[in-house]
């Protein structure tokens, strides 16, 4: 088995049957040397039935020639083992011992995930030799004060570095693949973060850009029917399309030295609040609509976003009805209580025809009440025009 790190975190998969270059050379030095190993036991030639010989040596290359396959199927690598030192004792070959020629298979079953099998491979083979060898006639005392301890402490030390060099690499895979978690949380928390700003810039754009474009190109029309009937007023509307041209010209450089970098920009005028009401309603008087502002409660010491919300809301429904509505007149009306700011701005225009969609203007209305978790409704007026009603909640702002 291996560790394969997916979307939700590292998942036990089966191995697969290509090997890097260096496990192959190190499955290929470990078989070398488990040959050498049981090769030199059976050199000792330290008793048994029969005395060594070639079948003997090629039992040792086949338990080296296994490991070249312990990473693709260590628990048949286990068995196979095992059924072949219990054949290579029944046939009275000399003794190498348990846990020596076992000691490789037992770290890679325990390595591959499959400790269990392990143990209970390696337990089988010390209960049955122990009971043909007590059988036999062998010393009680020897078997079990020194033969069987040795052969099971060294049996489970092969399984315990197995399964501690899984543990250890399954912990660092975990922490790579936590590590990659994390840093794919803060590249989405940083690109949320962009997109956000990028769509209060878009929408103190529209907000402040739109309105003032609507002024100018109203004062503009009044200025071209006035040019030779009557001067002054032309010149008066040439004046508010120039204070327009000014202040747009101001938020504009305020906005694009933010963006060019905002560790140096210079500082930004704060966004106008409600104070910045009566400034607004003069402007858009001047183009000859009838505005008319009704204020209810303590309007000064908002929070910064409610008062900035509430005048861009306020801003954006006169631009609407100054762009599209045709209207004359426009009331607006803003009302505090103890838990929220009301408001409404109402025309006496055409409305929205039903088959025309929202356009940015709306859709940033909603976006800026949203963030302070207020509501905004936008709708045709049963007896004509169009309304925009909005709540904002005082304990809304961040």
């Amino acid at each position: 088995m291996r560790v394969d790190e997916t979307e939700h975190g590292p998942e036990l998969a089966p191995r697969g049957p290509v090997r890097p270059p260096r496990a192959a050379l190190l499955d290929l030095l470990i078989g070398v040397a488990v040959t050498a190993v049981v090769a030199v036991a059976i050199t000792a030639n330290l008793g048994g039935d029969r005395g060594r010989d070639i079948v003997a040596y090629l039992f040792a290359g086949w338990l080296g020639a296994l490991m070249l396959l312990r990473r693709r199927a260590p628990t048949a690598v286990l068995l196979a083992s095992a059924a072949g030192l219990v054949a290579y004792y029944v046939a009275g070959y000399p003794p190498v011992g348990l846990a020596l020629p076992l000691a490789a298979a037992l770290y890679s079953a325990a390595e591959a995930g499959r400790p269990r099998w392990a143990a209970l491979v390696g337990l089988g083979l010390l209960v049955t030799s122990t009971a043909f060898r007590t059988a036999q006639g062998e010393s009680v005392a020897y078997l079990f004060g020194f033969e069987l301890a040795s052969s099971a402490a060294s049996m489970a030390a092969a399984v315990a570095l197995g399964d501690g060099v899984r543990s250890r690499r399954l912990r660092r895979r975990e922490q790579r693949w936590r590590l990659r978690q994390l840093e794919r949380e803060h590249a989405r928390e940083a690109a949320r973060r962009v997109e956000e700003e990028r769509l209060r810039i878009a929408r103190d754009l529209h907000d402040a850009v739109a309105h003032h474009i609507s002024v100018i190109s109203l004062h503009a029309g009044v200025a071209d029917e006035a040019l030779d009937d009557d001067p002054p007023a032309a010149r008066a509307a040439l004046g508010h399309v120039r204070a327009a041209t000014t202040q747009v010209a101001r938020e504009l450089r305020a906005v694009l030295g933010l963006l060019r970098d905002p560790t140096v920009a210079g500082p930004r005028q704060p966004v106008a609040g409600l104070a910045g009401l009566d400034a607004l309603v003069a402007g858009t008087r001047a183009t000859g609509l009838r505005v008319t502002v009704h204020r209810r409660g303590e309007l000064t010491g908002l929070p910064a976003a409610v008062d900035s919300t509430a005048y861009r809301l306020v801003q954006e429904a006169v631009t609407n009805a100054l762009r599209h509505s045709g209207a004359t007149t426009i009331e607006i009306d803003v009302v505090r209580d103890s838990r929220t700011v009301a408001l409404a701005v109402r025309d006496d225009g055409r409305g929205r025809p039903r088959d025309v969609p929202g356009g940015h203007g709306l859709g940033g209305m909603r976006e800026r009440t949203a963030l302070l978790g207020g509501t905004v409704t936008a709708g045709n007026r049963p007896g004509g025009g169009f309304e925009v009603r909005a709540e904002l909640p005082l304990g809304g702002a961040p």
